[in-house]
């Protein structure tokens, strides 16, 4: 039997109802404290609330009071970002826009509209994403920014079947490349100390169960680090990123814990900005992380040139002062290489000098043991308990610019990450 008239059109009046709701802009005031620091290209997060049934991957545009528009970007919560207490109905989001010059104790105010983004891009408002990732192949993804590549992961699968195939696949790893996209600045497989790849985080000195040990870091005894899924990845305006499963293989080739590593990245107007974020939970009880300085934690990798043609020239900078070309300091021995809030190198790679500052930050383990080469690796660990029901998060930084660096323009950076703008956002 066929439905009455009214029916059909209380039904069309309804979806179209819906349909307005739907693509219904938000908007909301934005309120940016500058706090202690002056801020120069800084990276600013708030997050936003919005209903459920609000269209995901929503298009963000931020104005200024003179009506001046800033490229914005709304993504899903990163890993380690809470959001437990995301109010029924609605779904929790993260906005980033950068500060691109404020004064130290000064106030930024603008408005935040939110849009539908499907019923937004054909509209002058809509911004084109700069970020871009390549599809996956099996062996590496590609971070794109117009085009050109600032990270590569290294993902291949393990590959038994000669000695140097496993060698070349038996850990996953990121590749950085110049702000330009012309030239890796880190290294892959052989080489001087293969085990050393690319940004990197593994330990050489793992133990669990029943006497049972572990080395991520040089993958010998049947240890091993493994790609086990893409979890999400983002692409925008403001930054890319990705978040991957990786499982630790321990010496039977056993899973005894799995990672959730996320990466990001920002193209700023003088160099790359990279984020790593861990979340490494245990499967088998409590486990052990130890090491040394040299095959632990978090480390970066230089070109195989570094080690082959251009050591001599590489220099390191350190809160305490900057060191001499072909010096370097390494803890035990250097008492003072503990619980440093930065750490930075100078080297040369294809005829063109880069710094490369690593950023620390109090919420990481402590106690930081921090260890650098002249062929261009460097970086720190620690010690950490791991259990089922305490798992371990790291937050980095790794700033990578063309040219020098002083000490002075490394500690900005380090106010940025620990301590970052302030941004509040409410609804209008």
């Amino acid at each position: 039997m066929r439905a009455p008239l009214q029916f059909h059109l209380a039904t069309a009046i309804f979806l179209g109802c819906v349909s307005n709701a739907l693509a219904e802009k938000r908007e909301f005031n934005v309120i940016v404290s500058a706090g202690n620091h002056a801020r120069n290209f800084s990276p600013a997060m708030a997050l936003i609330d919005l209903p459920e049934y609000y269209p995901a991957n929503p298009l963000a545009i931020l104005s200024d009071a003179s009506g001046n528009r800033h490229d914005a970007q709304l993504t899903p919560v990163s890993l380690l970002t809470a959001d437990k207490d995301t109010p029924a109905g609605m779904r929790r989001y993260e906005l980033h826009f950068m500060v691109v010059h404020q004064e130290a104790g000064s106030t930024w105010k603008g408005t935040l509209e939110v849009l539908d983004r499907s019923s937004a891009n054909q509209s002058p408002e809509a911004q084109p994403s700069s970020f871009s990732w390549t599809e996956p192949n099996e062996q590496s993804v590609e971070l794109r920014r117009d085009e050109s590549p600032l990270l590569r992961y290294m993902f291949a699968k393990l590959d038994e079947t000669t000695p140097e195939r496993r060698a070349e696949t038996y850990k996953v790893y990121h590749q950085v490349f110049d702000p330009t996209g012309k030239t890796v600045l880190t290294k892959g497989p052989g080489g001087l100390f293969p085990h050393h790849r690319g940004l990197f985080y593994g330990f050489n000195r793992i133990s669990y169960g029943d006497g049972r040990s572990a080395d991520t870091w040089h993958c010998t005894n049947g240890a091993y680090q493994s790609h086990e899924g893409f979890l999400s990845s983002e692409a925008g305006a403001i930054l890319g990123r990705h978040t991957v499963k990786v499982a630790w293989h321990g010496q039977e080739s056993e899973v005894f814990a799995n990672e959730a590593r996320e990466m990001t990245a920002y193209a700023l107007p003088n160099g790359t900005l990279i984020e790593f974020a861990s979340r490494l939970r245990s499967t088998v009880g409590p486990v052990k992380l130890d090491g040394d300085p040299q095959h632990a934690g978090f480390q970066f990798r230089a070109a195989q040139e570094v080690a082959d043609v251009t050591n001599k020239e590489t220099y390191y900078i350190r809160p305490f002062g900057k060191g001499a070309a072909g010096d370097t300091l390494n803890w035990p021995e250097a008492k003072e290489m503990v619980n440093l809030p930065w750490h930075a190198m100078s080297c040369v790679i294809g005829g063109q000098r880069y710094t490369v500052a690593m950023l620390d930050r109090p919420e990481n383990p402590k106690e930081s043991r921090f260890s650098e080469r002249d062929y261009g690796r460097f970086g720190s660990y620690f010690e950490y308990q791991l259990d089922e029901d305490k798992p371990l998060e790291l937050n980095y930084r790794v700033w990578v610019q063309v040219g020098e660096m002083s000490a002075e323009e490394i500690e900005a950076k380090s106010q940025d990450f620990v301590e970052p703008v302030a941004v509040t956002v409410t609804p209008r």
